[in-house]
């Protein structure tokens, strides 16, 4: 099995003056390709951090993180910014459109931004996954025309956009309604199965939890509880 995620003794520490915050506390996390995995935790748990460094959005203040083989947590800010767009994808639960954007021109932006503009073979990539999630008719919809439910989904479609090795889901379906909800959840499950995606999905949903094949929990800054979900249920 191909090795996704391995964060090894990850720990974060906030300076405030003289004052320190130890918000991680010694984390070790693996996961493996194909993997749907959420990641629960009481509010101030340290699971948005978790998912900023995972993301490499912030740095570890200790502890190594690799990623497809990569040793990724001593890279600079350029290399970080590069793999963080080639290789990571990103849902979030305020789906963050551009409001002036289509739904395609959303769905290509992570490919078409640093090329500096969308080439054909972008274009068709976008459409293609909107018809795969379920917008094809929504395809040249600006994104202030959708539903919460359908700007979700073109959330998902621009996480997939540059086939990503690992993606990172925070809250996906928490601004929604529980049959939008269930309809994202829905696709995230199809994308992980189909296509063997990896994700990890932050969230206080035990719906959604219950849905994904590994549960991890964190509790004041440590993983106290890491469980495989069987297949079946």
């Amino acid at each position: 099995m191909t090795r996704v995620l391995d964060a090894q003794g990850i720990e974060k520490v906030f300076l405030n003056g003289d004052e320190e915050t130890r918000v991680l506390k010694g984390i070790d996390l693996t996961l493996d390709k194909g993997e749907l995995a959420a990641l629960l935790g009481a509010s101030g748990s340290g699971k948005s951090t978790l998912l900023s460094i995972v993301g490499l959005l912030l740095r570890p203040t200790a502890g190594s993180l690799t990623i497809s083989g990569e040793r990724v947590d001593a890279y600079s800010e350029k290399k970080r910014a590069e793999f963080r767009n080639r290789r990571l994808g990103f849902v979030f639960q305020f789906h963050h459109l551009l409001p002036d954007f289509t739904a395609m021109e959303n769905v290509a932006f992570p490919a078409a931004a640093p090329a500096g503009g969308i080439s054909r073979d972008m274009r068709d990539r976008a459409r293609d996954l909107l018809t795969r999630v379920g917008l094809e008719d929504r395809v040249d919809f600006r994104a202030t025309r959708l539903s919460g439910g359908q700007k979700q989904r073109v959330a998902i479609a621009r996480a997939l956009m540059n086939r990503p090795d690992l993606i990172i889901a925070d809250e996906p379906t928490g601004n929604l309604d529980r049959k939008s909800a269930d309809q994202v959840l829905d696709l995230m499950r199809e994308v992980n199965q189909q296509d063997g995606a990896t994700f990890l999905i932050c969230t206080h949903d035990e719906h959604v939890a219950a849905r994904c094949s590994r549960r991890l929990t964190l509790e004041d800054g440590r993983l106290v509880s890491n469980v495989a979900i069987p297949s079946d249920r």
